[in-house]
């Protein structure tokens, strides 16, 4: 197995050194009350959370292919660590936690060792992220709550949320205001300096406070619990006992670290990596996190983790390398030789308020308004998560968080996107009915797109569709299966039972458009039949043909001698294109009466394709084209290029406006004479600006009026309900459009 160490230092440029060093040095500071509450949180001495970010670091970073990602002790491992005491009843900081915790720490190295042989880094794309927020959010609420009775002067509470508030109420009956006091404070300095100053170390200057006013007030004497003192000196190698703890139990709790450390620490990685242009090799980021478990839980330490927020304050700093992670551990070693007496002096209340500043950035408020408002079904996803690990703990938070993602994945394919399609007069392909006007049905035929894979739980609403949808003319049903790529012996069955009852109707049936392991599927659920008797056709058009009819295939409602003038105006067009190869002027013209005679109805209103697009954004979509060209204009000659040429070449994107969509666009424009008159540098005259927009307008419906009076009757009642749209949404500017109107068109 070839693995090179320190990947990260290859190639190392001198220039680097600088920031790496400065970038390790502040970490270091930041880790030091982070990684104290954590421990403590975890059930070990506020100590053990230096142990923690020594050797582990510097093994991560051994193996890593991240050059930013810092590893350390974190959030999620430390809770679920403490509560695996709690559920056993194990008192945090005693001989028993002592011995569990690193028990614990090496479990989960080991399921990571054997995640990484397994490769199943790709596991974490079943976690979705709502599960995964509600997940986190949950275990920062917990730890939260376990952590207020420390401020208030008491201990911290244990169990899920009815338990955590009965201590909290117990506590609240002895309070020591001075406790309080200094916690409270420390937290609002805290929360005002991340909004103030986000880049600057605010935890690090608390916690010299909390010191200095030990030495300085002894608030010790007014009741102020202090951290136990530490001697100076680096951690002792230990080995873990794993004869004298439950190791069923122990196992299941280093199991579910191990899951939550490789979703946190992968996703993460990958969020940093694909923000700032590098690539990591997920199963070597799994080989890394091993090592550093399994050497925390050998210096008798906490399980460990990647740290979003450590990692974040790296890239501020400008640390390019894991050298940042080699300073950080070289610091910390620093620390415990030379100035581990000062942890003896830091308030119990103040560092307390650190792990609560800390732990409010670790719950997933963003991603719960962001759900709110894209998707409510993720957001009660994301609760149900988050309220499960309060109610019930971490382990059934998880349980219920991954059987709602699923059950909600279940309910999406059980009634996906699909449609009828039909034909458009004078063009080729296939076009929704729902969505295009000028789409008809394709005489005595019955076209359906079932845009999922078809399986026992969606296969009777695909019948029912089909069913629902015959008439009594219709001869043939034909299904676009260019989404489904699987099908299972249900959904095989029901194709087989719908194919018959067609076939008693007299109706043919056919699947189309679907890739060839379709059919190798069919033929393994012993459906070869439908291929051997022709259901099975490689495209529509071909189901088409073999059905009887013959292109172009007759539309319901549209005459057959019309589809025969659009394809010889098509034809005679084409070679009119040919001869006049050389002049630009008439092959524009030949184009153009091409187009008005063939228009299909995503062309002819574009703004049903921007309203598919944009949704409740569409109006605003639409001015910020009207600016776009508007902020383009400078010179006369732009703006008699639109009037005579339309809009084409002004507009970055959405270049093939229809009539009807460039003619709102133009009338928009004149909502905005006085930004587009201020914005030309020759004459600013409003009214020959005015009138060369107008100019444009009234090509288009005298050009519609004489060549398609159809499209024409549909630009009318276009502009009565755009005059409609813009008084209810501008009633102001309607008015003034209006007066201008009378004013320079008379």
């Amino acid at each position: 197995m070839k693995s090179s160490l320190f990947p990260t230092l290859k190639n190392y440029k001198k220039e680097y050194l600088g920031k790496d060093i400065a970038a390790g040095i502040m970490i270091a500071a930041v880790s030091i009350p982070i990684s104290m509450g954590y421990a403590e949180v975890s059930g070990l001495p506020a100590v053990f959370g230096l142990y923690g970010s020594v050797l582990p670091i510097l093994f991560f970073a051994l193996f890593s292919t991240s050059p930013q990602f810092i590893f350390g002790v974190d959030a999620a491992p430390a809770a679920i660590a403490g509560a695996a005491l709690a559920s056993l009843g194990i008192e945090g900081g005693s001989a028993d936690a002592l011995q569990y915790i690193p028990v614990i720490a090496l479990f989960v190295g080991l399921w990571l060792l054997l995640f990484y042989f397994l490769k199943a880094g790709k596991l974490v794309t079943f976690i979705s992220t709502p599960v995964m927020g509600g997940f986190i959010s949950g275990i920062a609420l917990t730890i939260i709550l376990m952590q207020i009775p420390k401020i208030m002067g008491g201990k911290s509470g244990s169990g899920e949320l009815p338990e955590l508030l009965k201590h909290l109420y117990e506590t609240a009956q002895h309070v020591n205001w001075m406790s309080v006091a200094l916690g409270v404070g420390a937290l609002a300095i805290l929360i005002v300096s991340k909004k103030v100053m986000p880049k600057f170390p605010m935890a690090v200057v608390i916690m010299a406070l909390g010191m200095i006013a030990t030495m300085v007030f002894h608030v010790d004497r007014y009741g102020v619990i202090l951290l136990a003192k530490v001697e100076p000196g680096l951690p002792k190698f230990i080995l873990p006992d794993i004869f004298h703890v439950d190791l069923s139990h122990a196992a299941g709790r280093g199991l579910m670290i191990a899951v939550v450390v490789m979703a946190e620490t992968l996703l993460s990685e990958n969020n940093f990596a694909a923000k700032n242009g590098y690539k990591i090799d997920d199963n070597k980021e799994i080989l890394a996190c091993a090592a550093g478990n399994i050497v925390s839980a050998l210096t008798g330490s906490c399980p460990v983790n990647g740290s979003i927020s450590r990692t974040s304050m790296n890239e501020q700093f400008g640390g390019k390398t894991q050298a940042v992670s080699i300073t950080a551990a070289l610091t910390m070693v620093a620390v415990l030789l030379f100035a581990a007496g000062f942890i003896g002096y830091l308030p119990v209340p103040v560092l307390t308020a650190i792990v609560i500043s800390a732990l409010m950035n670790v719950v997933e408020w963003h991603l719960a308004v962001r759900l709110f408002k894209v998707s409510r079904k993720e957001f009660y996803i994301f609760v149900a998560a988050c309220m499960a690990v309060l109610f019930l703990g971490t382990i059934y938070g998880v349980i219920i968080g991954i059987m709602l993602s699923f059950v909600a994945v279940v309910i999406r394919e059980t009634n996906p996107p699909r449609t009828f399609l039909g034909g458009i007069p004078g063009r080729d392909g296939f076009y929704d009915l729902n969505k295009n006007h000028y789409a008809h049905p394709i005489e005595n035929t019955v076209i359906y797109r079932f845009n999922a894979s078809l399986f026992f739980a969606n296969s009777k609403l695909f019948q029912e569709d089909i069913e629902n949808h015959l008439k009594e003319d219709t001869k043939t049903v034909i299904v676009d299966a260019g989404t489904i790529t699987n099908i299972d012996i249900t959904a095989a069955d029901t194709l087989l039972m719908l194919k018959n009852n067609l076939e008693k109707k007299g109706i043919a049936f056919y699947i189309t458009e679907h890739i060839q392991g379709l059919n190798t599927q069919l033929r393994n659920l012993g459906m070869g039949s439908l291929i051997e008797e022709g259901c099975v056709r490689r495209t529509i058009t071909a189901a088409l043909l073999d059905s009887g009819l013959q292109k172009p295939f007759p539309l319901e409602g549209v005459p057959a001698d019309l589809q025969e003038n659009l394809k010889e105006l098509q034809e005679n067009a084409e070679k009119a294109l040919s001869a006049h190869k050389h002049n630009t002027k008439n092959i524009e013209k030949i184009k153009k009466t091409l187009w008005l005679h063939t228009l299909p109805a995503e062309e002819e209103n574009t703004l049903e394709e921007f309203a598919w697009a944009f949704g409740e954004d569409t109006v605003n979509e639409i001015e910020k084209r009207v600016h776009q060209v508007i902020s383009h204009l400078h010179h006369w000659p732009e703006l008699k290029a639109i009037s005579e040429s339309g809009l084409a070449r002004q507009m970055r994107a959405w270049h093939n406006l229809g009539v009807i969509d460039e003619d709102e666009v133009l009338r928009r424009m004149e909502l905005h004479l006085d930004e587009l008159s201020a914005n030309l540098e020759e004459d600013k005259n409003k009214q020959l600006i005015f009138q060369m927009i107008e100019k444009r307008r009234q090509h288009l419906e005298m050009e519609l009026k004489q060549e398609n009076p159809e499209i024409w009757q549909k630009l009318v009642e276009s502009r009565e309900h755009l005059e409609r749209r813009l008084e209810k949404q501008n009633p102001e500017a309607a008015k003034k459009l209006h007066e201008l109107e009378e004013k320079f068109l008379d």
